[in-house]
């Protein structure tokens, strides 16, 4: 990056961290530092629910995915307008009657201490790792841009954020996230914006879509029923609402944002902008990865976008056997622009039956790029066994860091950094919150001053990101970082979700029943998807619907040995 993307990136960082940290002075107390006092308007809410499920991932690896997968990801959040609204009928007015500072504080109203506990440990062991997986995604940036070991920037990016999060809490996270939110918007359309104007003269959006779609990168809606496939629409609307319904209704990351609202109605409407928002939001997203891919038809795409990979194996004792097959890829490359634009000029002439015959050519050109690719990585691999053959979490930030002009990459590199930092602190605060709330202060009931907790809370924030420093530095084993976090989530939220929908909805149900059930349901979930049954959003149906009817078959093994 030139000196001005360094100016632009840190100032815009260094402001952003200030302006939190400002807008929080005056914490004094547990409830200021974990829930904001619980004043905050709607948009602040709803602005930081989206942010704390926006993280640098989304930014990172969505437009990769779409690149490499096409655009039909989006199914996975066709779920989530329906479970916002199931959020706001019911889950929302019970915690906010029981003025809870965690969610599973209500489980131990409505059963008993260990089912509060089993569930509040899952979701620490599940966002902790997810919460290692999001410091993990800017410190990729930092690592490629100035060509050091990311182990460094790993604990750059980690420190960066246990600070301002330690010191502000809630009030710092949730007013750092809505100026984030806004520069992040601006930043998308920015970036759309200049992939289009950098594409060939004679190339204008409609046919940069008209391209991406001829090459089965628009293709965002799969109504074929398969539970082997990760993404259709049935697998997005029902495992979809599944996931989300347990994200934001059992994720304290999630329920901290939405329990600082002044009120129900502010709550509401938060989760209303969320569900209105994110569907076009992610299309949005998506679409910059199929026009980069239209890009990098007319343009010469690396072999391999991760540079350090790249780098290690021409340093390699295989240089020469590697550089063989880059130059085989770039011939097909060179022949693959030769291809699109005789492609665009056979639909600007409706020439149908060109149009259908070029196409075909194109997609077979793909298939032999992606040989000579394979040739690539197989190298790579038996050159060291432990290189990261994904590359899709590099294909944005390549384009970004060599494509776009001065000032802008520093821009739109700001905008993957503080996506990460809004989901890093929110997950670092929620954290903290749960093991004050739902261990410390419940195993050790003394009493304590609201400064002695706060003090705790902020110990906590640091205890956690440790760990999740510590985790992120075996996050490149994961591959494609979105779908990692989502699978990650579906391992535990099925089984969350389950406990809270017994509680709300099985009101005969008591807590050893749920409890016993729980744990069978996760021990089948995490085996199911070792021996990978089913796609994973279908998990969190698995896990859900399992939970319920094991704590409806043990409430009745239960009684029954109670009347003997």
């Amino acid at each position: 990056m030139s000196n001005i993307d360094w100016i632009v990136l840190i100032v815009t960082l260094l402001g952003i961290i200030l302006y939190g940290i400002w807008k929080s002075r005056g914490t004094k107390n547990i409830e200021g530092y974990l829930l904001a006092d619980r004043k905050l308007p709607w948009y602040h809410v709803g602005l930081s629910v989206m942010a704390t499920q926006a993280s640098a991932i989304t930014f990172l690896s969505a437009p990769g995915q779409a690149y490499s997968d096409g655009m039909r990801f989006i199914q996975f959040y066709f779920g989530l307008p329906l479970a916002m609204v199931v959020l706001c009928i019911t889950f929302i007015p019970m915690f906010s009657k029981l003025n809870v500072y965690t969610a599973y504080e209500f489980l131990e109203k409505r059963f008993d201490s260990k089912t509060r506990t089993l569930t509040a440990f899952l979701f620490l062991l599940q966002r902790g790792l997810s919460t290692g997986i999001t410091i993990y995604a800017p410190a990729i940036i930092l690592s490629t841009i100035l060509n050091i070991d990311i182990t460094y920037t790993i604990l750059f990016n980690g420190l960066l954020v246990i600070t301002y999060t330690v010191y502000g809490g809630t009030k710092a996270v949730s007013y750092t996230q809505m100026l984030q939110m806004g520069i992040i918007f601006s930043g998308l359309i920015l970036a759309a914006f200049m992939v289009v104007y950098l594409l060939p003269a004679n190339v204008g959006f409609i046919d940069a879509l008209h391209i991406a779609g001829k090459m089965n990168k628009l293709n965002t809606i799969d109504f074929n029923f398969d539970l082997n496939n990760r993404y259709n629409i049935w697998s997005g609307i029902i495992g979809g609402f599944f996931l989300q319904l347990s994200y934001f209704g059992t994720d304290q990351s999630q329920v901290g944002r939405y329990l600082t609202g002044s009120s129900i109605t502010q709550s509401r409407l938060g989760l209303i902008m969320n569900g209105l928002l994110k569907i076009p939001m992610q299309f949005f997203i998506l679409m910059i990865g199929a026009l980069v891919f239209t890009f990098y038809q007319f343009n010469q795409p690396p072999i391999f976008f991760n540079k350090t990979e790249v780098t290690k194996i021409e340093n390699s004792k295989h240089k020469e056997v590697f550089e063989t097959i880059n130059e085989q890829y770039n011939k097909v490359s060179e022949e693959k622009k030769v291809l699109a634009n005789d492609l665009l000029a056979a639909m600007k002439a409706n020439d149908e039956d060109a149009v259908i015959r070029i196409q075909k050519d194109l997609l077979n050109n793909d298939e032999l790029a992606k040989e000579f690719k394979k040739a690539a990585t197989d190298l790579m691999l038996y050159n060291d066994p432990k290189t990261d053959v994904n590359d899709t979490n590099f294909v944005f930030l390549t384009f970004v860091t060599k494509q776009l002009p001065v000032g802008i990459v520093g821009i739109l590199i700001a905008v993957i950094f503080l996506a990460a930092m809004g989901s890093t602190a929110s997950g670092l605060n929620s954290l903290a919150s749960t093991t004050i709330v739902d261990f410390y202060k419940r195993i050790f009931k003394e009493q304590k001053s609201e400064k002695f907790y706060l003090n705790a809370s902020r110990f906590a924030t640091v205890g956690w990101g440790i760990f999740c420093i510590i985790t992120a530095f075996y996050a490149s084993k994961l591959g494609n970082l979105i779908e990692a976090v989502n699978i990650l989530g579906s391992l535990f939220y099925g089984t969350i979700l389950g406990i809270f929908l017994v509680a709300f909805y099985m009101k005969t149900i008591q807590g050893k029943a749920v409890f016993y059930a729980a744990l069978v349901a996760e021990a089948f979930i995490v085996y199911a998807w070792y021996i990978n049954l089913t796609a994973f959003l279908w998990l969190n149906v698995i896990g859900c619907i399992f939970v319920m009817i094991l704590a409806f078959i043990f409430e009745k093994i239960f009684k029954q040995k109670q009347t003997q």
